[in-house]
């Protein structure tokens, strides 16, 4: 009788900024369109759609300051987001309460593989291999609530070699952020380790091997990420 070895994959996990500490990753929920000028840019109307999210896989968080352009690619964009990591959940999250469930927030990109979004899109497919590759969520280590408070304002910008890309504010956010941990709860039991990113300002654009881009959100340290 043969004997088969399975390794175990390592759970995904987020370091704590200035501590020892990591946060271990259940999910990962994306909201799409969620800046009214970015929905413009992407063609739609957003006062008249609802909120609507994605999922990328816990693994695709890459905290190594490096993003490697994926294959089967040749238009692939930026986007700057606020992530929000959750410590507890539940189901049916009123707005009111919805940030007594938040640990931290931390700066990401949502990498998207826009030719192959596109086509998906184009086919009525879902957009998981657009979104949902190989390191396509770099992020900065977590920073407590605690510390750092609950970000509702404040500048968001993306730069690409010190040219800036993406400018706005959090205030801009069509769903806030108790307003997304609430919509979500309705439809999925939210739990600890949930990990939420929050969409992204207008100004989405492509980028090439050696470019060095810098996310920055107010009261937050910034994410350098070098594509290779």
């Amino acid at each position: 009788m043969s004997e088969f070895v399975i390794e175990l994959p390592q759970l995904a996990t987020l370091p704590v900024r200035g501590t020892d500490s990591l946060f271990p990753v259940r999910r990962v929920y994306c909201i799409g369109r969620n800046y009214a000028a970015h929905a413009v840019e992407m063609g739609h109307d957003p006062d008249k759609e609802p909120p609507f999210f994605f999922q990328k896989n816990p693994n695709n968080l890459n905290i190594s300051g490096e993003f490697p352009y994926p294959p089967k690619s040749d238009d692939v964009h930026h986007e700057i987001e606020l992530a929000v990591a959750l410590k507890s959940g539940g189901r049916n999250i009123p707005v009111d309460s919805a940030l007594d469930h938040v640990f931290g927030y931390g700066i990401s990109l949502d990498m998207t593989r826009r030719d192959l979004q596109g086509q998906a899109k184009k086919m009525g497919r879902p957009w998981e291999i657009g979104k949902a590759f190989e390191a396509s969520a770099p992020i900065t280590p977590l920073v407590p609530a605690a510390e750092c408070g609950h970000p509702d304002n404040g500048a968001i910008i993306l730069k690409v070699n010190d040219d800036v890309r993406q400018q706005g504010d959090l205030n801009q956010m069509i769903w806030k952020v108790p307003e997304m941990i609430s919509y979500l709860s309705d439809y999925f039991e939210l739990a600890a380790g949930d990990v939420i990113l929050t969409g992204t300002p207008a100004g989405v654009g492509p980028i090439r091997r050696g470019d060095r881009m810098e996310a920055m959100v107010d009261g937050l340290p910034s994410l350098a990420v070098t594509v290779t």
